[in-house]
Formats: structure tokens, sequence, C-alpha cells
């Protein structure tokens, strides 16, 4: 994927805006954290996961795509390069991401939306 397609994924999510986080551009719902793109260091996306053991599984599958740094070491948290991500699994992996920080409110008017 290229950047713009990641930036506008990630904006697609309703509430969703611009931000920035250490220098790179970042994304907030409604005021909370949601993910960051981080084009200067290692062209990646920062993608919030649920264990440790998720990630571990992830850079076993596929290390040409998901890494992580020391900053991340203890956090579920997997560095996805854009060049290579799969954008369904990241797709779903943001939608996860978004339905757990944006608003309840917010979040029943999408699925609302969605039909389901």
């Amino acid at each position: 994927m290229t950047y713009d397609e990641v930036r506008d994924l990630i904006l697609s999510f309703p509430g969703t805006e611009h931000a920035v986080t250490h220098g790179d551009p970042s994304f907030k719902v409604a005021g909370k954290f949601f993910t960051w793109l981080r084009p200067q260091l290692d062209d990646s996306v920062v993608v919030h996961l649920d264990s440790l053991d998720e990630r571990e599984l992830l850079i076993e599958m596929d290390p040409a795509t998901f890494h992580f740094t020391d900053h991340y070491r203890d956090y579920p948290i997997v560095l996805a390069r854009l060049a290579s991500v799969d954008p369904q699994w990241l797709e779903v992996m943001l939608r996860r991401r978004w339905m757990k920080v944006a608003p309840k409110r917010l979040v029943r008017e999408w699925q609302a939306n969605q039909g389901g």
C-alpha cells in the first residue's frame, strides 16, 4: 500500500482526524489516540494488537512485513511495512482498534450504517 492509501483508509473511519506524534503523522478519534505512520523511520504503520503472542506470530509468519523496535518491546503493538502489508488485514485491524477507542455512540452509529 502507499502512504496515501493507508492515510485514506485510516481517515475513512468516522471521527478520525489528523494529529502529530513525535513529529510523525498520527490520527485520533474524538481526541483519543488511534494510530500513526512512520514515513521517515521505516515507512510503517503502527498496529495495536491484543497480545504480545499475536505480534510474535505475525513476525514469524511474515518478517518482511511485520517488525517492532525496542520502544514497543513491552506493548502489544506491531509495525507493518506499508509496501507489503495486506490491505484487507490492515483494514480489519484498524477497524478493531477504532472500535476500541471511538466513542460508543459513534461506533453504534457506524454499525447501524454498515448494517450490523
